[in-house]
């Protein structure tokens, strides 16, 4: 790695870890510790989602004009300012507002720096970029919640202005971080006189494989991470009986096998077709429902549903390690030069999309009827696979397969070797 790409990497370790602080706690904080109830604390996560929402078109369109850092810095002071404003909320006003200034900041940062790990790296080592970002945003949410819950006291509002202190600190320390940065300079796209910003996104819409990878993204993450915290979560509770320690064990359970899993499966990952690994991931995540199924329909002993339960959080986390080296690079590959941040904008628009629908199906659906949220979404996964089939058609063969393009250019060099050794004899 350069300079440049250990400053990304650090920082987005920073910024998971700061986020680890206070993500597990936020519901907790709202509704209990202000006192302001479960409805101003659902509209805060719901906040969240639709300040996404507004931000994410503009800042495509920003990053693309702009470049991703000067971005990326906006962001972060804004969601550092979001963060600590949250942690001395004492009314429901307040800590909406703050909510959607952090809930803006942290949208923001995930196409701007993917952006950056685009610029500062070529088709033969994105993956690699990308799978380390994945892993150390893991590792940083993880450690970051593990410390935050040794500090966190529900009795006490100054423990969690502490933690959300802490995470607007990792945000101006990451400010500081980025600002060293000294990315190559990728091609920036100047409007046109009379052009809209709608160009871009039009050109955009006109890409059959980018919209496919999208309608498979949207997929993805609805029936995947929209479900952790709260479908999977909640069908856990009522279905399996499942107790909290146990909901927390299989969450670090899917976190700990990323972090083991990341790098294993990265070899496997460059060689295989992106579209075959993904619509593997589909497979193994129809496994994970199906074990989930078993834990809360399977009426065996408890200590064996739980064993299901915690395994299905493990699978989903073998699928997601597979997926971090395969769908940003996938993005990055299919963006014409100098829209990389306006196509990784919109992937992240997807995304947010996904996660602020899949908790309001999924939740309901899981408390309620067992039997069909599990069918349903072992059909989504294997919907997944079926997607990813239909995009590999649409993909070119590099695009498909990077390593294609390292074979070739090994091939196409191996002639003149041969003249040379020709030539010396």
């Amino acid at each position: 790695m350069g300079a440049a790409m250990r400053r990304i990497h650090v920082g987005n370790a920073l910024s998971a870890f700061g986020l680890g602080f206070t993500v597990p706690y936020l519901y907790v904080y709202v509704a209990q510790v202000r006192g302001l109830g479960s409805v101003t604390a659902g509209l805060v996560l719901a906040v969240f989602a639709v300040a996404a929402l507004i931000v994410l078109p503009f800042a495509g369109r920003a990053i693309v004009r702009r470049g991703p850092l000067p971005v990326l810095l906006v962001a972060l002071v804004t969601a550092a300012i979001g963060a600590l404003s949250l942690g001395l909320s004492a009314s429901a006003g307040t800590v909406l507002l703050s909510a959607a200034a952090l809930g803006a900041g942290q949208a923001v940062m995930q196409p701007a720096l993917a952006t950056m790990i685009v610029d500062c790296s070529t088709t033969e080592t994105r993956s690699r970029a990308f799978a380390m970002q994945f892993f150390l945003q893991n590792l940083g949410l993880g450690v970051g919640g593990l410390i935050g819950g040794h500090l966190v006291d529900t009795t006490s509002a100054s423990s969690f202005t502490l933690l959300f202190a802490i995470e607007a600190a990792m945000f101006l320390v990451l400010v500081a971080v980025m600002a060293t940065v000294r990315a190559p300079r990728a091609p920036r796209i100047e409007e046109a006189p009379g052009q809209t910003g709608g160009g871009s996104w039009k050109q955009l819409l006109g890409n059959r494989a980018m919209v496919q990878l999208c309608v498979l993204g949207f997929v993805l993450f609805f029936a995947c991470y929209g479900q952790f915290e709260s479908g999977l979560s909640a069908y856990g509770v009522e279905a399996a009986g499942i107790s909290t320690s146990a909901l927390g064990t299989a969450l670090a359970a899917n976190t700990l096998m990323i972090v083991i899993a990341q790098f294993a499966v990265l070899k496997f990952v460059e060689r295989r077709k992106r579209s075959r690994v993904i619509a593997s991931v589909g497979l193994i995540w129809a496994v994970a429902w199906a074990v989930a199924g078993y834990a809360g329909l399977g009426h065996g002993s408890q200590a064996m549903a739980t064993a299901a339960f915690i395994s299905t959080y493990a699978l989903f986390g073998l699928g997601e390690a597979m997926l971090s080296p395969t769908l940003a690079p996938l993005v990055a590959d299919l963006a014409p030069t100098g829209l990389a941040g306006q196509y990784n904008s919109a992937f992240a628009l997807v995304k947010q999309l996904a996660l602020a629908i899949g908790p309001a199906v999924g939740g309901p659906l899981g408390a309620s009827l067992h039997g069909p949220y599990i069918v349903a979404f072992l059909l989504f996964s294997l919907g997944i696979t079926v997607l990813a089939v239909r995009l590999g058609r649409q993909l070119t063969d590099v695009q498909n397969q990077p390593s294609l393009a390292r074979s070739r250019v090994v091939t196409q060099g191996g002639a003149p070797a041969d003249a040379v050794v020709a030539a010396e004899a």
